[in-house]
């Protein structure tokens, strides 16, 4: 094994042996600060806790690859097994965050800046990402996600998370006056029949996806919370507006996340560089439209730059009690992620340049 792919399991390793549930993340952001130097990134922690890795030029135009460092609050022991590594977090999200890392520190980029950005509280309420977005300005952006040393990101379905409390009068059992409970169950059953009769499209990216998170209560008073899956393009105005219309006056409806779905133009630069770096290693890139959510969809509405999400690991994997990662496809991924950096790179300061040079119209 070499010194550098040494290295990078090393990192990995140490990464994911530092507990860090959403919200106490500040073990590994301590241990990142001391290491990134040296990968030859020049490190500092901004205002909300995210780590922020840099290598470049300031002014030159920058490639962002943003991974989270957070976890689920349930531990995986750690442990490996010939090239498998047990423990949480390798595949969701340190193992695509150590990546980014690996490869910026190696990727020859020329006249172009790359910012590591290992961001808190993705796992809960993408603290660390907004923060981010709202503080640095990229060219093109990267988000860290298990998709496969072989696969690309580019599309994650939106969410919206609701309360409903539901009140009504005390009466008998036998009254034929609408129960909390009752109230509850309807008012559930019309926001299925809602996301049944908007879906957009026969795949399952186009079509709203409602969970019952959790629903409780007696004749008087009931609660019940939901998240919905949410399409590009779904309107969640007109969906809270149905909603409240089926609902009592006495009934509480509270939103509070509406994450928007983000799908990027396949075509664009950051997912023809990924798809050229797997496809010189002899593989077939899967392009993938992902059901959950990921900081794409918070940075890049912000942003509307090139992205992609990219990283090694399978996300079947993710929040399980035996989640590992394969170190050979960890190194992999690295190798694919270097050199479409480089690719990426090469075509930012070519656009940078043509930019200068155009010659500026006639006036009049």
């Amino acid at each position: 094994m070499s010194a550098t792919r040494a290295r990078a399991e090393a990192l990995l390793r140490r990464m994911v042996e530092i507990p860090s549930p959403s919200g106490d993340e500040a073990a590994v952001a301590a241990h990142l600060v001391r290491i990134l130097p040296e990968f030859g990134l020049q490190t500092h922690v901004d205002d909300v806790g995210n780590v922020i890795g840099r290598r470049g030029d300031p002014a030159a135009p920058m490639i962002v690859l943003v991974g989270h460092m957070d976890t689920v609050p349930s531990p995986v022991p750690v442990r490996q097994e010939g090239t498998i590594l047990y423990g949480r977090g390798t595949v969701d999200a340190k193992g695509p965050l150590a990546t980014m890392i690996a490869a910026a520190a190696t990727a020859d980029v020329g006249d172009v800046q790359i910012v590591v950005a290992g961001v808190v509280e993705e796992e809960t309420y993408g603290r660390g990402a907004t923060h981010l977005a709202q503080t640095l300005r990229p060219d093109a952006g990267i988000v860290g996600e298990p998709n496969g040393w072989g696969g690309v990101g580019i599309g994650y379905m939106g969410r919206v998370m609701l309360r409903y409390d539901a009140s009504r009068a005390s009466v008998h059992t036998a009254s034929p006056q609408q129960k909390a409970t009752e109230a509850a169950v309807e008012f559930w059953n019309g926001l299925t029949r809602y996301c049944d009769g908007v879906a957009g499209g026969a795949g399952v990216f186009d079509r709203p996806h409602p969970t019952l998170l959790e629903m409780r209560g007696t004749l008087e008073e009931a609660t019940l919370t939901g998240s919905v899956r949410t399409p590009p393009g779904f309107d969640v105005d007109a969906f809270e507006r149905a909603l409240l219309a089926g609902t009592d006056e006495a009934d509480v409806l509270t939103i509070s996340d509406r994450t928007p779905a983000v799908r990027v133009d396949h075509r664009g630069p950051v997912v023809r560089a990924l798809c050229a770096a797997i496809r010189s290693r002899g593989e077939r890139p899967r392009l993938k439209l992902k059901t959950g959510t990921a900081d794409l969809n918070i940075v890049e509405p912000v942003w509307q730059v090139p992205m992609a999400v990219y990283g090694p690991g399978d996300s079947a994997l993710d929040h399980t009690d035996h989640e590992h990662i394969d170190l050979v496809e960890y190194g992999g991924a690295i190798d694919v992620l270097r050199e479409a950096l480089e690719l990426l790179a090469r075509e930012l300061v070519a656009d940078r340049r043509a930019a200068r040079d155009e010659p500026v119209g006639a006036l009049g």
